[in-house]
């Protein structure tokens, strides 16, 4: 098992000595979709000049980019995600997570089932873009406080099943499951589909190791299923140097100990 957190590429220098085994950049940020090759070439040479290992991406369309409902521009969004998914290439990165949950919000008086249609067909769309360029796309439910859309493993798996394509699967993020008061039972249900997982504390979305959290029964989910690839730490640091080989180290005790 891999263990990594989210982060800017920057922070690599000082986060060294965490025996974090990646990072995982925020996609819009990083790659830069909307600006130009040059701005974009500028991060990508510093990021291999630091031999930072960012090999996932979060944060994938912006809030304004609408993916459902009535103001939806597909060719933008395909335009856009072609880029990124050819910049990520560049970098070596394997997984962009599709959270996006103000992109994939559901406006008020559109019907979920048409939401529902409109995301599995831009999916299918963006499956071939991503293969190309050896990138998966992960589905990543949230919870229903953030999202009114796709909050449960049952509904991203029913989307993934549908988009039925190999480089689209399934994230699971422990904390937004414990919000939605979701257990390890999800993971061993729909486990099959998933390639990534985030994970933070429940109470304050603080970094493992914060509150005490026992993860082990999710983990012993993700043993049952056979998810043996990267979890991500997703939650909020008071110092992030100080505090990342401490939550690292708790993790790989916990899973150890699953």
């Amino acid at each position: 098992m891999q263990f990594g957190l989210c982060a800017s590429y920057k922070a690599f220098e000082s986060l060294k000595e965490a025996g974090l085994d990646f990072i995982e950049e925020h996609l819009q940020n990083f790659l830069m979709p909307l600006k130009s090759e040059e701005e974009f070439g500028i991060k990508a040479k510093e990021a291999k000049a630091l031999h930072a290992p960012v090999k996932a991406l979060n944060c994938f369309l912006p809030g304004d980019m609408k993916c459902v409902g009535e103001r939806v521009d597909i060719e933008a969004i395909l335009s856009y995600s072609d880029t990124a998914f050819r910049r990520a290439q560049e970098i070596g990165i394997e997984i962009v997570v599709f959270g996006s949950g103000g992109s994939r919000k559901i406006p008020d008086g559109f019907g979920p089932s048409a939401a529902q249609a409109q995301f599995v067909n831009l999916l299918r769309q963006l499956g071939p873009l991503a293969e190309k360029r050896g990138v998966t796309i992960t589905v990543e439910p949230l919870n229903k406080a953030e999202c009114n859309f796709i909050t449960s493993l049952g509904e991203g798996a029913t989307i993934v099943e549908q988009c039925d394509h190999p480089n689209v699967a399934l994230l699971a993020d422990i904390y937004h499951m414990t919000q939605n008061g979701q257990g390890p039972e999800d993971i061993i249900q729909f486990g099959k589909h998933l390639r990534h997982v985030h994970i933070a504390e429940k109470e304050k979305r603080t970094a493992p190791g914060t509150m005490g959290d026992d993860f082990r029964p999710f983990f012993k989910a993700l043993k049952h299923v056979g998810y043996d690839a990267r979890i991500s730490i997703e939650g909020r640091w008071d110092n992030l140097a100080n505090q990342a080989a401490g939550s690292i180290g708790v993790l790989r005790q916990q899973w150890t100990r699953s």
